[in-house]
């Protein structure tokens, strides 16, 4: 059972069935052409429209960022609420694939929306490898100033600014959050089951090397075709190996046994608390890579521990 809510990323049963190791274009919903670029299948990962029905207890509306670069942001608005902190969310997807409007993701932060509660900003980032990095973290720093400026009647009335990313949103959340938050004011970073990486697995990559979510196979495929092109998983942006230390920001990093990245998880973690960053580490037994986005009893307790960690959050 658990293997199966952990797998129920995608919409087609061919993907949900196969064994991601032995094809990973396919597992990705991608076909590999003869130039080494990919088509992506129409439909591969289920999206959710956003609605301002009053009915709904969370109101959803799309807002373009960017035309020139097509980046947009979903915002999260709990029907009864005044005053709200604001989380910017940077969806996962491994830097290829998902968007704003994946399910998975509409009904997590409709979730954290209510349980906090929260003004949620969904950033939709341009995608590798039409887009290689740094392009998504370029988008994702656009968005943070975008948020700051805007004049929409939801983000007016905002407080605190928050930064929040799920598995590739983890990572942005981490190289875009620890930057601008020496520029502008930012309470908390959350990584969410981080994506980071490295050329010498981690023995925890090893020991799962055939996960049934995120198998190393995959893995591999996403950072070559997200990383500049020439570069390998030693990069600054998949295997951090230095961090700015910034002031008045604390950061929360969560994972789970199951994970195969978990021991990159925890050396990030472990980097930013040696390096002066006020750090909570929420690691716990079991589970799969973002088991919280499919198991609803698992993503009650993230919202309470994410309730609890934005209320410790330095206050000026």
């Amino acid at each position: 059972m658990l293997i199966s809510n952990c797998t129920k990323l995608f919409s087609t049963q061919t993907a949900s069935k196969m064994n991601p190791s032995n094809d990973p274009y396919a597992y990705l919903g991608f076909t590999k052409n003869a130039d080494a670029s990919i088509t992506r299948i129409p439909g591969h990962i289920p999206t959710t429209a956003a609605s301002i029905d009053p009915a709904n207890p969370v109101l959803t509306k799309d807002l373009p960022i960017n035309p020139q670069t097509n980046t947009w942001a979903r915002l999260y608005y709990p029907s009864a609420a005044t005053k709200l902190p604001v989380i910017v969310y940077y969806h996962g997807g491994g830097f290829v694939l998902c968007s704003a409007a994946s399910s998975m993701f509409h009904n997590f932060l409709s979730g954290i929306t209510l349980s906090i509660p929260a003004l949620v900003v969904s950033v939709d980032y341009r995608l590798a490898p039409e887009h290689r990095l740094p392009a998504a973290y370029n988008d994702c720093a656009e968005a943070l100033r975008w948020v700051n400026a805007s004049e929409d009647e939801w983000l007016t009335g905002r407080a605190d600014m928050y930064i929040m990313g799920t598995s590739a949103g983890g990572n942005i959340a981490y190289h875009v959050g620890l930057k601008e938050a020496a520029r502008m004011k930012i309470r908390g970073l959350i990584l969410h089951h981080p994506f980071f990486g490295g050329v010498e697995r981690s023995a925890s990559e090893m020991r799962l090397v055939d996960d049934a979510v995120l198998p190393a196979s995959v893995a591999d495929l996403m950072w070559s075709l997200a990383l500049p092109i020439g570069c390998d998983r030693d990069h600054e942006f998949c295997n951090p190996v230095e961090v700015e230390i910034v002031e008045k920001v604390k950061v929360l990093v969560t994972g789970c046994g199951g994970d195969p990245l978990i021991d990159r998880q925890k050396e990030v973690a472990r980097m930013l608390a040696e390096n002066g960053v006020d750090v909570i580490q929420e690691f716990s037994e079991g589970g799969c890579r973002g088991i919280e986005l499919f198991d609803e009893s698992k993503a009650l307790v993230f919202y309470e521990l994410l309730k609890n960690f934005l209320s410790t959050c330095i206050i000026d």
